[in-house]
């Protein structure tokens, strides 16, 4: 592995011409002042919700139940509203919409319940129906689901797009709800656990907690708005849940911006979830490539927003 060659960055600058997101703290803005506040939106919540279970710290917008819709969907259609009477999905306006787990946790209510009507909500192309038929949108639409990296690639991909002078602008969307069909997962590996997640903490037992997060950016080529300059990504295709032990991934990914960020301070908002190893090969290959910059991590407060932190984070940033 470490053999292979740094990839290089995608140098296709963009612009974000607006964006918004939502936190278990509020939008963006209260997020951020909560933040600065010293408040967590994190509280230690039966990770089965009505059906109990082992508590796990969870940062939740609305209290976690099975229904139908599910208890997402009425939020999720008020976020988008300023974005539904627009053009979106047509040749020169596509969107990337990106999810870690979309309704998947319509599966737990299906085990349950044993309802037919928990499917339609179950999957991407379900969930993807519901929203054509609120938003009236086009079919240029394109749906990612990558874990963690989820909103990255949509980021990603909308430069791509905007570089090769195939849109006009972007739209990336992304949202992930905490369940217990996820909340039961973590759990199930042991980082999920009674502990408040503490990223970048040298401490024994490693933690995280997981948070509901929505978050949309309208990219454009050209613009005054805050830009992204470069982007890079990497994939060890070591583990479904681990990292490469010598941390190759995080050298790969991070190396590719060396030559963007010479000569310059950086503030780093890391991904920080609060696991051991993989906080420990974060920090130490920032502090590596980039001994000048600050590396901060949000998650202690919000918790990890699963396949839409990278959105939603670059909102708070802004």
């Amino acid at each position: 592995m470490a053999d292979v060659p740094h990839p290089p960055p995608l140098l296709n600058p963009v612009h974000v011409h607006r964006g918004a997101c939502r936190t278990a703290l509020g939008n963006g803005r209260e997020t951020v002042e909560a933040m600065l506040n010293g408040s967590s939106g994190l509280s230690l919540t039966p990770i089965y919700a009505e059906d109990g279970g082992d508590e796990g710290p969870l940062a939740l917008r609305q209290p976690m139940h099975r229904c139908n819709p599910p208890r997402w969907w009425n939020d999720l259609v008020d976020f988008i509203k300023p974005l539904v009477d627009e053009n979106w999905g047509s040749i020169r306006r596509p969107v990337f919409i990106t999810s870690s787990n979309y309704g998947i946790d319509g599966l737990y209510g299906i085990g349950k319940e044993r309802k037919a009507e928990y499917a339609q909500w179950a999957t991407p192309h379900g969930c993807m129906s519901k929203i054509l038929e609120k938003t009236n949108w086009g079919r240029n639409i394109t749906i990612l689901s990558h874990a963690c990296v989820s909103a990255q690639l949509g980021l990603y991909k909308a430069a791509q797009m905007l570089g090769n002078d195939l849109a006009d602008e972007v739209l990336v969307l992304s949202f992930d709800y905490v369940g217990p069909f996820v909340a039961s997962g973590f759990h199930s590996l042991k980082i999920l656990n009674q502990l408040m997640p503490a990223p970048y903490e040298d401490r024994e037992v490693g933690s995280i907690g997981l948070g509901d997060g929505i978050g949309y950016a309208v990219l454009r080529k050209d613009g005054s708005g805050p830009r992204i300059e470069a982007q890079s990504l990497y994939n060890e295709m070591f583990h479904f849940t681990a990292n490469a032990p010598e941390g190759v991934g995080f050298i790969k990914a991070l190396s590719g911006l060396n030559e963007t960020l010479l000569n310059r301070k950086c503030w780093i908002k890391g991904h920080g979830t609060g696991t051991l190893e993989a906080g420990r090969m974060e920090a130490e290959t920032c502090a590596r490539l980039f001994p000048e910059s600050h590396l901060v991590s949000w998650k202690g407060a919000l918790g990890h927003t699963l396949g839409s932190c990278a959105l939603v984070e670059l909102i708070l940033t802004m």
